[in-house]
């Protein structure tokens, strides 16, 4: 079987390429530039965001991993209109809990590119997960700069580890089209003061807080838990504890 990843030289998808060249699949990364083949790798040019500029003939599965602030609706029915003409037979593509909830433009565009994926045609699979650790501790990070932390009320996240991330994709991407599958969140929920104290523990500092109110609608699908997966998730392995641990 040949499978086409793109964003695979993406946080996630440096992750899963790997496991499916191990696993003896014969492995394509698209992306813009291309790239030096190697590692069993073969680098392939293309840009998601032209409709027809994508090649996937000879392809049997598509991971798409490729995401970014904007342009995800479109890429994704680029993609899943090449990949039917193409006769691409499995289709997984990674998403975002709360993608059908959140009132914010990057879970819409996540959203819009679900929907190109259920009617390509193409037998499919969808992954929603959680906020990446290496996300989070960005964030963490940088509020951690300030000299007071603000710390909005009802703020909570799932953060997941990308590593348990990939071991899912590439499980999935094995196996056949599974449609819908449970979503992927971090084992414990946490309110954003924890997680930036949690980051400055690690790093031997301390900050006060500032208790602000998020106003608005995405303050109600905050405050409303809209972005979490509480009820019927898979969880991974690896918590932001331990994950702080190992960048500390």
């Amino acid at each position: 079987m040949t499978i086409l990843v793109t964003g695979g030289t993406g946080t996630l998808g440096r992750l899963v390429v790997p496991q499916l060249t191990a696993a003896g699949y014969d492995v394509r990364v698209l992306s813009r530039r291309g790239g030096v083949n190697a590692d069993g790798v073969e680098h392939v040019r293309g840009d998601l965001l032209v409709d027809g500029g994508l090649d996937v003939s000879g392809i049997d599965t598509v991971v798409h991993l490729a995401g970014g602030a904007k342009g995800d609706a479109l890429a994704a029915g680029n993609l899943a209109r090449a990949a039917a003409a193409a006769g691409v037979r499995h289709l997984v593509h990674i998403s975002v809990i709360g993608a059908d909830t959140m009132p914010i433009g990057y879970f819409r565009e996540k959203l819009g590119a679900e929907q190109a994926v259920r009617a390509s045609g193409v037998p499919w699979t969808i992954l929603r997960a959680a906020q990446f650790n290496s996300l989070t501790y960005a964030v963490a990070q940088k509020m951690g700069g300030l000299p007071v932390v603000p710390v909005p009320g009802g703020l909570r996240f799932q953060p997941v580890d990308e590593r348990d991330v990939a071991d899912r994709i590439a499980e999935l991407a094995m196996g056949e089209p599974a449609g819908a599958v449970p979503d992927l969140a971090g084992p414990t929920v946490y309110g954003m003061g924890e997680l930036v104290d949690g980051y400055l523990q690690s790093h031997g500092k301390r900050r006060l807080h500032l208790p602000i109110r998020m106003p608005g609608k995405v303050g109600r699908a905050y405050r409303a838990a809209e972005n979490l997966s509480l009820v019927g998730a898979t969880t991974g392995t690896r918590t932001w504890a331990d994950y702080l641990a190992e960048k500390s």
